[in-house]
């Protein structure tokens, strides 16, 4: 029987309450003091309580779809994502400027990693936000035949309130990057792997809130001019593209869908297509009818002119939530957006979903990005970075 059964958490929760009812049958007959009978005390609670809470699990686990199945639970489900597929269903071919990035220091990349992964803060001029995160720098970076060149972009979001160390950690997104452009899978690109929870605790869902933080903003104008201020990038939009989970799945798309301008290319791994509201974000839109619709991918597609953006979903047909809005947004997505899937057949809301989605997802979006004209200028009104001590 499945974790996510219906039936297992029914039964579950049926034993829970049978265990209760015969505790309390049985407790007389464990009043002694001897030894066996505080053992047969200390054994039923115990029962009760791992029982009622895998019950309580499981009921959880299928309602935020955690995991998908007991190997996906047990770390055990290694199996190959399938292909990705284009919209027709089949297989794909492989304003104002900023501040420049503040380094805080390098730090360590996983054994065989290419490249240089920095530490740093990213301050924004228009916005007034800062918010610390990591530079990847390729390997051919630092080459003196690229010495000349500039390099795409990707923008790599956590979910809420995540953890930026996770895309490195967790994620290996340096290590799969490293991989695929030896592998000649896909070109040379820097990576900026932050969170998007960039005033927290706030989940501000990366929307620019009436009278508050202005995040959305912060990504696709301050950030993106920082960066260019400090590392060999360029600013159009060809060159850049934004990659997330869950929540940072969602800003993803989001930001690529309405600020093509600035991203060309999104990838949401179990994202979702609807700002979420709740105690963590507060009233993101001042009461705005219009700006909660605006935030919406799906009425965006219904009631607005189709954006000209490159975009790659995933979900799982068993175990994530999402994955009837994901075949809904992608029936909706047309012409000019190319919208791409990847679904696996089982896989919860988790790492070890995710890590098998990313070996194909990272190469595709890279290859969307057209490397920067060679230019010699920064970002008009950008600083050079102001490199700590090691």
């Amino acid at each position: 029987m499945g974790i996510t059964a219906v039936g297992l958490q029914v039964l579950l929760g049926l034993l829970a309450v049978v265990a209760l009812v015969a505790s309390v049958w049985a407790w007389p007959l464990l009043g002694g003091r001897t030894w066996r009978s505080v053992l047969g005390r200390v054994g039923v609670l115990a029962g009760n309580q791992v029982l009622t809470l895998v019950a309580l699990g499981l009921v959880a686990n299928a309602y935020f779809g955690f995991y998908g199945s007991w190997s996906d639970l047990l770390g055990t489900d290694d199996a190959a994502a399938p292909p990705i597929v284009t919209g027709g269903g089949q297989p794909a071919a492989s304003g104002r400027p900023g501040h420049g990035v503040t380094e805080v220091g390098q730090v360590a990349l996983p054994p065989g990693t290419a490249g240089r992964l920095e530490q740093v803060v990213i301050p924004g001029g228009e916005t007034g936000i800062s918010s610390p995160g990591y530079v990847y720098l390729p390997r051919e970076y630092f080459e003196k035949k690229y010495a000349e060149r500039r390099f795409p972009v990707i923008l790599a979001l956590t979910g809420y309130p995540g953890d930026a160390r996770n895309l490195i950690t967790r994620l290996n997104l340096p290590a799969t990057a490293s991989r695929a452009v030896t592998a000649k899978r896909m070109p040379p690109t820097i990576m900026v792997l932050m969170r998007p929870t960039v005033v927290p605790p706030r989940d501000t869902e990366c929307v620019d809130v009436p009278g508050g933080p202005q995040v959305e903003t912060y990504f696709t104008r301050d950030l993106r001019a920082a960066v260019a201020a400090t590392y060999r990038t360029g600013l159009d939009a060809q060159s850049w593209g934004v990659f997330g989970g869950s929540t940072g799945g969602y800003c993803a798309l989001k930001m690529s869908m309405r600020h093509p301008e600035a991203f060309s290319a999104a990838v949401s791994l179990s994202g979702y297509f609807r700002t979420a509201i709740d105690m963590t974000t507060g009233d993101l839109f001042g009461g705005s009818a219009r700006l909660r619709d605006e935030n919406d991918l799906m009425w965006r597609l219904r009631n607005l002119p189709i954006p000209p953006v490159s975009v790659l979903v995933t979900s799982s047909e068993k175990g994530e939530s999402d994955y009837a809005d994901t075949r809904a947004f992608l029936a909706l997505a047309r012409d000019p957006m190319r919208a791409a899937s990847l679904i696996l057949p089982s896989g919860g809301h988790n790492f070890n979903t995710w890590n098998r989605e990313i070996p194909q997802v990272l190469p595709w979006l890279g290859n969307q990005l057209h490397t920067p004209a060679r230019s010699t200028e920064t970002a008009a009104g950008g600083h050079a970075v102001r490199r700590g001590r090691k």
